[in-house]
């Protein structure tokens, strides 16, 4: 699927948002605007700040607002193109206005491309954690276009790095003795499509994370903590990299696999001293139930475990 045929998906609508950020926008705005309207449907162009700041309740309100004000309808949809924070965030405002209207996810990093365009995942930041409000709502389709790959800068590709090693050390040990020798051009677009048929796998088995979902938090739980300690000067995939090394030290090629990729740990980045405060922000994980975190645990390429960790002592794992 193309842009110029997404019009084609909500066959009722009169108008579409396109939601993006300043980066992307500048890079692909115009064209992809052009290419939905060739199809003959109106298309209002809504731009955020770049970065993960702009995953925000405020901004929630602002893209609500703004399709209000644009007199959208049920009958018309939302589409979302740029990384994580734009998809994250035009999903969760689609979910909520008019209690759920229909978009596309247009995944222009690495990341969103194997990640979090996949599997109905929305919500924004607040203060206390990351994505702790936010909805299951999913996409009438993902346009996956390895061809903004080629602007996107190496600490992006790096992101979708990560999350693509996560995948294999999850489900596939082929794909990661594939991913020993950094992917690109043919090779990448298809661990790109390897990578995105295994989460829709597993979400298909488990839409609202009950059950085997669960898997795909691995390196997630440390991760988010590191990243909201650093203020998000660790990026995701540094941050979710950092993560599966802390509950990988019983599987060494994690290790190397990481390191062959130049991914940095928790002393390289500067947080050596600050455990305690990667410690109370893992006490307020949205996955936490009870007094104990489920961490996911490999024993194996291929084979990963849950473990129900009190969060007393979690230290013991840092």
């Amino acid at each position: 699927m193309t842009p110029s045929e997404i019009s084609g998906l909500f066959p009722k609508a009169s108008k579409l948002a396109l939601v993006t950020d300043s980066n992307v926008d500048r890079l692909h705005g115009d064209r992809v605007a052009r290419e939905i309207e060739s199809s003959g449907i109106r298309t209002d162009r809504i731009v955020i700040p770049a970065g993960e700041a702009s995953k925000s309740l405020e901004n929630h309100a602002r893209l609500v607002s703004s399709f209000a004000a644009l007199e959208m309808t049920r009958s018309d949809a939302v589409v979302a193109l740029g990384g994580g924070v734009v998809g994250d965030l035009a999903g969760f405002a689609a979910s909520t206005y008019m209690r759920g209207i229909g978009f596309v996810q247009i995944p222009t990093t690495l990341l969103a491309m194997v990640d979090s365009s996949i599997g109905g995942k929305t919500g924004v930041d607040i203060p206390e954690g990351k994505n702790l409000v936010g909805a299951f709502h999913l996409p009438a389709a993902i346009i996956r276009d390895c061809g903004f790959l080629e602007t996107l800068p190496e600490k992006e590709l790096m992101n979708g790095y990560a999350e693509m090693i996560k995948t294999a050390v999850l489900f596939d040990p082929e794909l990661f003795e594939a991913m020993k020798c950094r992917p690109a051009g043919s090779t990448l677009a298809a661990a790109v499509e390897r990578c995105a048929e295994l989460k829709s796998q597993v979400v298909a088995d488990d839409f609202r994370e009950s059950g085997r979902r669960m898997l795909l938090n691995l390196g997630h739980t440390f991760g988010h903590a590191i990243e909201k300690v650093s203020e998000f000067a660790v990026p995701h995939g540094e941050a979710v990299a950092m993560g599966m090394r802390i509950v990988s030290k019983d599987v060494p090629e994690i290790g190397a696999m990481l390191d062959a990729y130049g991914f940095g740990t928790l002393e390289s980045a500067g947080l050596s001293g600050r455990k305690s405060e990667i410690l109370e922000s893992m006490a307020h994980d949205k996955k936490r139930s009870g007094d104990s975190v489920t961490l996911i645990v490999p024993r194996a390429v291929g084979d990963c475990r849950m473990m129900s960790v009190p969060i007393s002592e979690l230290g013991e794992w840092l």
